[in-house]
């Protein structure tokens, strides 16, 4: 949990795993080491002994000690033993590790492993309610688990029905991922949170945005729903994107049912509605007896009724835009409630 009260949802490695990974890593180590000492030993043969000294020490400090650091530095956290186990080192708060945690790690670990055999790390990390040694205390580092089953990732709950589309012309280009992601982990998360807590987060990711795409959200919108309103046009255009198999394509045209479409087959291919609008039926009185209009997105309080053929044509009929007491059109979409309450 960090100091927002963000509950991370990582999976902390046990001592078995880890013991396996920390296996493989030092007899890969061992074994370079002793090809390279081997190596030099025949190379130096000629030198005298404190030049052999020397270079002995030198290896030393740079195969079993320095290899390790350099590979958990440059992978991240992932040394083979982790990869081949699944496991990864990372910060406390979630994030990829640098230098000074390797270095630490390392460090702390030539005494806690090596010279006790590692007899300290295996008592620190049962003791630890994390399962984390004497050297990621120091660190500020936790091993965790990076196969987690597909079950237990969360879903992204989906805005309200009246900001569907609202956002289809913002630009989302200069958000980066790391945005994306600590906004992505609070709409999963929110309801494990405080309420204040939650909203002071939401207020500040909802900021962030602002600043990226410099766009300010609606009137009235809060903060949350705001924040749902935009990842569902981001999911949306990566949707349009892989069905289209371009970056600039669009959805596939819908086909809308019909009594006598133009095409024989009981419907017509019709291009999807723009954002903001939403279709209603149109009664009888259209070209294949089952006429569509598109009429601007009811408020809060509005919803739109069926109507005849030619009020189809124009987009009006009875109940149309009404003061909230219509009936809904027999044709009109449905979606799904959400949770969310329109602004007041």
């Amino acid at each position: 949990m960090t100091g927002d009260a963000v509950v991370l949802g990582l999976q902390p490695a046990r001592l078995p795993s880890r013991a396996l990974a920390l296996a493989i890593d030092l007899a890969v180590v061992w074994t370079a080491y002793l090809l390279i000492s081997m190596g030099l030993a025949i190379a130096t043969a000629a030198l005298d002994e404190a030049a052999v000294m020397a270079v002995s020490i030198a290896t030393f400090l740079l195969v079993p000690v320095g290899a390790p650091i350099a590979v958990e530095t440059l992978s991240h956290g992932r040394s083979l033993g982790k990869l081949a186990c699944g496991l990864r080192v990372v910060r406390d708060d979630g994030g990829p590790i640098r230098f000074r945690h390797a270095l630490v790690r390392g460090a702390i670990g030539m005494v806690e492993i090596m010279m006790s055999f590692g007899t300290i790390a295996c008592v620190a990390s049962l003791v630890s309610a994390r399962g984390r040694r004497i050297g990621d205390v120091f660190a500020g580092t936790l091993v965790v688990r990076e196969r987690v089953p597909a079950a237990r990732t969360a879903v992204v709950p989906p805005p309200p029905p009246w900001l569907v589309g609202r956002f289809a012309q913002l630009d989302l280009s200069a958000v980066p991922d790391d945005l994306w992601l600590a906004i992505r982990q609070y709409l999963t998360r929110m309801r494990q949170l405080d309420p204040e807590v939650g909203r002071g987060l939401a207020e500040r990711l909802a900021d962030d945005l602002v600043a990226r795409t410099g766009t300010p959200p609606p009137p009235g919108v809060p903060a949350t729903e705001y924040l749902a309103g935009v990842v569902n046009e981001r999911q949306a255009r990566e949707a349009r994107r892989a069905f289209s198999g371009g970056p600039g394509g669009t959805a596939p045209s819908e086909v809308m049912p019909g009594a006598g479409g133009a095409d024989g087959a009981g419907g017509a291919p019709v291009d999807p509605e723009p954002a903001g609008t939403s279709r209603t039926a149109g009664g009888a009185g259209g070209p294949g007896g089952g006429g569509w209009a598109a009429v601007a997105n009811p408020g809060p309080g509005e919803v739109s009724g069926a109507g005849t053929g030619a009020e189809a044509a124009t987009g009006t009929g009875a109940g149309s835009h009404g003061g909230g007491t219509g009936a809904v059109g027999a044709g009109q979409r449905q979606r799904p409630a959400t949770g969310f309450a329109p602004p007041a």
